[in-house]
């Protein structure tokens, strides 16, 4: 306990004892901080610390902000030293009045964490006030009459101060007709009465002027008079007399001005003038007058003002009744005041703690209520709750205080600001209450990652695409706010290498925005699969996925490709052969072309463009088959020619052309000398070929002769007799063997070497086995009587031509490829000798027409070429193990042509029938073709 400066001096027994006995108090309630100073102390005296009698250090005062916390503040903290200063001039008259005990409660508040400490501050009378009287003379009138003994009530001096320095005792000086007496009120207030000690005379003496003295108890004593001035007057004998001493009435404080409270009555029993009674107010306090009246002739009391039980709870009127003869009586009204429900209760918001952490777990303080009711008992009694906000609930930390407090989860994106309203409600019947409205706000914390439109992407993007075009726009929302929703974009996978992803696509940062690096191309991307990432910039960063699907779609940008038939490796054309027997309907061959486009862009159509015979041959519209219409007549040409247009079905269509040579022959033999005829009449086309015929024959002509002058060059100097043994004299005649152009030489597929028999009217050929050696030039050249082949030519014996004259045989259908006659683009160079797949695609487009036209020949059962069945003349080179994985996969274009039979049915007869050897092969032309 701390006792403040003020006056000092030796201070009565209870002004010492009660200090002693608040210590004990303090240490009664350990929950309660007790200081006590007197009354009028300087501003910015030190009433205590309070910082170290609360155990707070002095250096966590700046952060724990520790203040007063009360309704008008008399005290304020020293934010450095915590030191408990007076703010404000304190009375205690002014506060406490006549109460014994003046109490000053106030809360004291430190935040961070919060705590909330109960002050009592008891303020000590000092005896700053004197005794004064209301008069400062009072006049009597006393009839001579009167007896001894007669008391008349004087008003009483009033002093301000309270205990021992209040006022204490009164004086009347010294005279032999009057005396003294005290007496004590009910609400514990002297009242000084003048009692007649012995009889007056007015005759001696009318008047008597005495002083009556009012002292306190204070050190020194202060004191106030007034001077008593008594008149002598005649002879009244009966005063009047009320029926009751003491009148008691109780009035509920919400009774309306001008209600009557009582009516006092006095009786006089003289007659007369002298009976006639009036009432006045008798020594009562100004707050009496203030709120009640009284009327001099009936005696009625009646509200004047309304009353209030919080002001003051009882009034005590002092009521005097006198006579013409100035004799009188007096008497007392207690007027107790019932407390009414009539103050509604105060919620006071003292600390508001925001904006709030959306991600503030439950508990988390949010501000600081205080409520107030000056109501008494029930009516008092406060009680609050929060209305309409199940996340915050109030929770009671002291008396009068609440936390309001966090109940639940809170989230930004759905109430980013709570109107929080308490409501405070006292037990008063009927109940009032007041509500206040706490704005709490939320700040944002990063809780919440990207979101995309759409769970999937599908564009679809068609292909020669402008490069740097956008193709796509994805698009994420984040209800976050600031850096929390800003959302960037970017590409985190595909099913392209890392390296490649960003010269096909790439997306802006900002708008999400998808660009095509390049040019689509629907034959080599088809569709790409992505998978983009939107991030936000809180921190922790969130992302999220999406995957996105591009779908190149197909633009009519790629021509047909005619696959069958082929150009040879030496450029000429194919030709194929149709018995002269053929029926309608007979299968003649098939063109085979494809479409590197898509669906309707690859959908191919036949169309015949020029015939040499129109009608004598058919298109299949889709399939590309060529088969007879007719059966061939006697004025048509053996040779024939057809000119295909294949087209797809884009818009606009692209389209290639196709020749195909038929040659209507039973056999080989038969057909090669009609590569010469003419197969229609002439045009221009047809003049261009026999003059381009005609210069290859000469050309070869001259190839000949000088090959036979470098042969005769060289046998001219060899010693040995019988390198000239096909050239004697008798045997090279004029009508002897003729040399025919060299057909290796030519456009066929397939080299032979063969003679000519001169007496033959028909040329006729001989097939014959070719070793892997080179055979030498003379072989080429034989008569009747032809070599026989020897492992060395040097020491091989030439027979005379008696003896070795073989007989020409009929033609061997079974062909064999020698070592460089495999099949491949240019005979002998054709690859290497490992039996690897050519590389080159054209390569490869060639092997697979020559595939087809030995599968045709396996189908009809003409020929072996070279192999067993099922290898189609391929065993030499690439063996059993040589699949058609290598190749592209057209198998549902191909058709064996001549035949029914597919690749995988190369057994199967054409038409049901056997024609005769060589039907239906595929062979060059002797003349170079124009496709």
């Amino acid at each position: 306990m701390r006792l403040g400066a003020g006056r000092r001096g030796p201070a009565p027994w209870l002004q010492v004892l009660l200090p002693f006995l608040l210590s004990l108090f303090r240490g009664a309630l350990p929950d309660q901080i007790r200081y006590s100073i007197p009354e009028e102390l300087a501003k910015n005296s030190v009433v205590g610390n309070l910082a170290k009698d609360l155990g707070l250090s002095v250096r966590d005062l700046p952060g724990r902000k520790l203040r007063v916390s009360a309704e008008k503040e008399y005290f304020a903290v020293n934010p450095e030293s915590g030191d408990l200063l007076v703010s404000d001039r304190i009375d205690r008259e002014q506060l406490c009045g006549k109460q014994a005990l003046c109490v000053l409660d106030f809360d004291a508040v430190a935040e961070n964490p919060l705590s909330i400490f109960h002050v009592a501050v008891t303020v000590l009378d000092m005896n700053d006030n004197t005794p004064l009287f209301k008069q400062s003379k009072v006049d009597l009138k006393i009839g001579e009459s009167t007896k001894p003994g007669t008391a008349f009530p004087l008003d009483p001096a009033l002093d301000s101060d309270a205990g021992p320095n209040s006022l204490q005792r009164y004086h009347l000086n010294d005279n032999e007709h009057f005396e003294l007496a005290e007496k004590q009120a009910p609400d514990g207030r002297k009242y000084p009465e003048l009692v007649l000690k012995r009889s007056l005379d007015r005759e001696e003496r009318d008047g008597h002027r005495l002083v009556l003295t009012a002292v306190d108890g204070g050190d020194p004593p202060q004191s106030g008079t007034t001077q008593i001035q008594v008149q002598v007057t005649d002879a009244n004998d009966n005063p009047p007399v009320f029926s009751q001493d003491v009148y008691r009435v109780t009035l509920r404080e919400d009774v309306p001005p001008g209600f009557s409270v009582l009516r006092v009555t006095a009786t006089d029993l003289d007659e007369g003038v002298n009976a006639d009674v009036t009432y006045s107010f008798h020594n009562v306090d100004e707050s009496v007058e203030r709120f009640f009246s009284l009327d001099k002739r009936t005696g009625e009391i009646t509200t004047r003002d309304g009353l209030d039980y919080e002001v003051a709870s009882s009034y005590t009127l002092g009521i005097e009744a006198k006579d013409p003869g100035d004799l009188a009586a007096h008497c007392r009204v207690q007027v107790e005041i019932l407390d009414e429900n009539d103050c509604a209760p105060e919620v006071i918001v003292t600390s508001v703690f925001t904006p709030l952490p959306e991600d503030s777990p439950p508990g988390t303080v949010v501000a600081l209520i205080k409520t107030r009711d000056r109501d008494s008992g029930e009516n008092g009694e406060v009680y609050c709750r929060v209305l309409g906000n199940p996340e915050f609930i109030l929770e009671s930390s002291s008396k009068n205080y609440y936390k309001l407090m966090t109940g639940g989860t809170l989230d930004r994106e759905q109430t980013p600001e709570y109107n929080v309203t308490i409501t405070a409600t006292d037990r008063g019947q009927p109940p009032l209450s007041s509500s206040i409205s706490v704005t709490v706000h939320i700040s944002d914390v990063n809780d919440n990652a990207p979101v995309f439109l759409q769970a999937a992407y599908v564009v679809h993007v068609p292909e020669n695409n402008p490069p740097g075009a956008s193709i796509a726009q994805v698009s994420a929302s984040d209800p976050d706010v600031g850096t929390n929703g800003q959302v960037s974009y970017s590409i985190v996978a595909s099913d392209l290498e890392p390296r490649a992803l960003s010269s096909y696509v790439s997306v802006s940062a900002h708008s999400g925005v998808v660009f095509a690096q390049r040019a689509f191309d629907h034959e080599q991307l088809r569709a790409l699969e992505l998978t983009l990432q939107a991030r936000d910039q809180g921190s922790p960063a969130l992302r999220a996925n999406v995957s996105l699907r591009v779908l190149v779609g197909d633009r009519n940008d790629n021509a047909p490709r005619v696959l069958y038939p082929a150009l040879g490796p030496d450029g000429s054309a194919l030709f194929d052969t149709v018995p002269r027997a053929a029926e309608p309907g007979y299968l003649v061959t098939k063109v085979v072309a494809v479409d590197a486009d898509s669906g309707h862009n690859a959908w191919l159509s036949y169309h015949v463009l020029q015939a040499s015979e129109p009608g004598l041959f058919s298109l299949g519209l889709r399939t590309g088959e060529v088969r007879t219409a007719r059966a061939l007549g006697d004025r048509d040409a053996a040779r024939q020619r057809l000119l295909v247009a294949v087209r797809d079905g884009g818009q606009p269509p692209l389209s290639a052309t196709a020749t195909l040579h038929l040659v209507f022959a039973d056999s080989l033999q038969e057909a090669l000398p009609d590569l010469g005829d003419d197969p229609g009449p002439s045009d221009a086309q047809a003049e261009l070929q026999f003059y381009l015929v005609v210069a290859l024959a000469v050309i070869s002509v001259l190839f000949l002769l000088a090959v036979i002058l470098a042969i005769g060059l060289r046998l001219r100097h060899s010693s040995s007799p019988a390198a000239w043994g096909c050239f004697q004299p008798g045997l090279n005649s004029k009508s002897g063997p003729v040399v025919l152009p060299d057909y290796s030489q030519g456009t066929l597929p397939y080299s032979y070497n063969f003679c000519v028999a001169s007496q033959s009217a028909k040329t006729e050929f001989n097939f014959l086995t070719v070793t892997p050696e080179v055979v030498p030039p003379q072989d080429l050249l034989c008569d009747d009587a032809c070599w026989a082949p020897s492992a060395n030519h040097e020491d091989a014996e030439v027979p005379s031509a008696s003896d070795t004259v073989l007989k020409q045989a009929p033609p061997n259908t079974d062909w064999r490829f020698s070592q460089a006659q495999r099949p491949g683009t240019s005979g002998s160079q054709n690859g290497d000798e490992t039996g690897t797949w050519p590389n080159n695609q054209f390569d490869t487009e060639m092997l697979q027409a020559m595939i087809l036209a030995s599968a045709s020949e396996a189908a009809d059962g003409s020929s072996t070429l070279g192999g067993g069945a099922g290898t189609m003349g391929l065993s030499a080179r690439y063996g059993p193990q040589f699949t058609l994985q290598h190749v592209p996969d057209y198998r549902q274009n191909v058709y064996i042509p001549g035949s029914n039979a597919t690749l995988t049915n190369a057994a199967g007869k054409r038409d049901g029938k056997a024609p005769a050897g060589g039907n239906g092969n595929k062979k060059k032309s002797g003349k170079k073709e124009k496709k």
